[in-house]
């Protein structure tokens, strides 16, 4: 029996099977709200195979989006125009779906990949960026405004708001992102947090605010619903934020109320010497998941269907997020289950797309010798 096609319960809720869509940016909203080309990708997404959708990064404010095409959830607008996605993705399928919800912190303010990826220019658009301190992203990136404790403050409000509005919308789930250098993963590394408070210093510092946050999100998130967060497992750069600290910020995060955790990593300096390989990062999901006992998600140029399930059969992780994949081939999980020689229980099909299973197809044929 194939482990990536069995059950997993994260919460009060049981998936179908362990395929996450992971939360990828579309650099396709307007003022924050989400458009037509949504309703198509995420419905694609919809019908992958998976059992769980992480809907892209929102920015819990204007200023904490990437780029000014990126989500943000902080508005009535966005709200609705979410609201409206969202009925169209249940109209299509029972997929659990849930959104991530961001900060971009000192990375704010950015072009999109295709326009460049760097900073924005005064006549571009550009706004202040925030952070722990007044460190910049790199030497050619705009040093950004060190949040006072007031504003922090205000950032929590906003979070909080953010996780409302996802409830009013009926998501299933929320995921705090709390890695690939965005203010939450600005706050715990060391390499960008110079602060001499109490939010400064010391692991136990750097992680409060986090998780002052992440506190007041549970406590304000419907208390029958799941919250998870994505997390770094390394900065990629020795003496920073270690598999050590993930280990330590994960079973916080668990203490906190945390139902998962999804273990990524880098992204908080641009000249970090990632050793990107097929699952590189899936150590780290190791670790957290074997040390700390939180129901814990793998990422990491995860493509093969046996490749993740070798990942869950060593116990390297409870559940798989798959991005690029899924890009490349949003029917990912059918084709998983195919190659894998699942059945069909723990991968749905839309009734329309129902007779495209093989089980249908005439004896003798496979999906190789029909081309697909």
């Amino acid at each position: 029996m194939s482990i990536l096609f069995s059950p997993l319960k994260i919460g009060n809720t049981t998936l179908p099977n362990r395929i996450s869509v992971a939360p990828m940016c579309q650099y396709s909203a307007v003022d924050g709200s989400m458009t037509d080309w949504h309703i198509m990708h995420l419905g694609s997404m919809a019908l992958s195979g998976a059992s769980m959708l992480v809907i892209e990064a929102a920015g819990v404010v204007p200023e904490g989006r990437i780029t000014p095409q990126c989500v943000g959830l902080y508005s009535d607008a966005n709200e609705e125009a979410l609201a409206r996605v969202m009925k169209f993705v249940r109209s299509i399928s029972p997929i659990v779906t849930g959104i991530q919800l961001a900060h971009a912190g000192r990375k704010a303010s950015s072009h999109r990949p295709w326009n460049g990826r760097g900073p924005l220019k005064p006549n571009e658009g550009a706004w202040q960026c925030v952070a722990p301190s007044e460190v910049a992203l790199a030497t050619d990136w705009p040093v950004p405004h060190a949040l006072t404790r007031e504003e922090m403050n205000r950032a929590k409000e906003a979070w909080v708001a953010a996780a409302k509005r996802a409830a009013r919308v009926g998501l299933d789930f929320i995921e705090v992102h709390s890695t690939h250098g965005y203010l939450f993963s600005e706050f715990l590394s060391p390499l960008s947090n110079k602060r001499t408070d109490e939010y400064g210093g010391s692991l136990q510092n750097r992680m409060r605010w986090p998780l002052e946050v992440f506190r007041a999100m549970r406590t304000a998130w419907p208390a029958d619903k799941f919250i998870g967060a994505k997390i770094s497992g390394s900065d990629f750069v020795p003496g920073a934020w270690s598999p050590d600290d993930a280990v330590v910020y994960a079973g916080e995060l668990k203490k906190a109320g945390a139902d998962y955790v999804t273990v990524s990593g880098g992204g908080v300096v641009l000249d970090a010497q990632v050793p990107v390989a097929p699952g590189y990062q899936v150590p780290f999901a190791e670790r957290v998941k074997r040390e700390t006992g939180i129901c814990t998600g793998a990422v990491g140029l995860i493509t093969d269907p046996h490749q993740a399930e070798a990942v869950l059969a060593a116990g390297q992780a409870d559940f798989i997020s798959i991005a690029r994949a899924l890009l490349f081939n949003p029917r990912w999980g059918q084709h998983a289950a195919v190659a894998l020689g699942a059945d069909d229980a723990g991968v749905p099909y839309a009734k329309q797309y129902d007779r495209g299973s093989p089980r249908l197809w005439p004896p003798g044929k496979t999906m190789g010798k029909l081309g697909a």
